[in-house]
C-alpha cells in the first residue's frame, strides 16, 4: 500500500545543483520565509527545511551594546488634582 502524504501546500518540482561541494536546491518565492538561517533534518527520506524560531524580544535586547550616551533628566511632576 502506497504512504500517503498530507497536502498542506502546493507541490513543487525544483532542480538540484551542485555549490562546490554540496548539493543545493533554491526555494522558489512561493515557499520562501523570513530570516537568514534555516534549520535542516532528514525524517526517513525525507529532507525537511524549516526557518529558525524568531527569538523573543528579551533574547535580542540582551545581544545589544549599552547606550553610553547622557540623557538629560526626567522631571516627575506630579500630576494636576482632579474632582471626581
Amino acid at each position: 500500500m502506497p504512504l500517503r502524504r498530507a497536502k498542506t501546500s502546493p507541490e513543487r518540482h525544483v532542480k538540484v545543483f551542485k555549490n562546490g561541494r554540496n548539493k543545493a536546491v533554491r526555494i522558489p518565492r512561493e515557499f520562501e520565509f523570513p530570516g537568514e538561517e534555516a534549520i535542516m533534518r532528514k525524517e526517513g527520506d525525507r529532507l525537511v527545511i524549516e526557518p529558525v524560531p524568531t527569538k523573543s524580544l528579551l533574547a535580542l535586547l540582551e545581544k545589544l551594546a549599552p547606550l553610553t550616551e547622557d540623557f538629560p533628566p526626567i522631571l516627575d511632576v506630579p500630576p494636576d488634582a482632579v474632582e471626581l
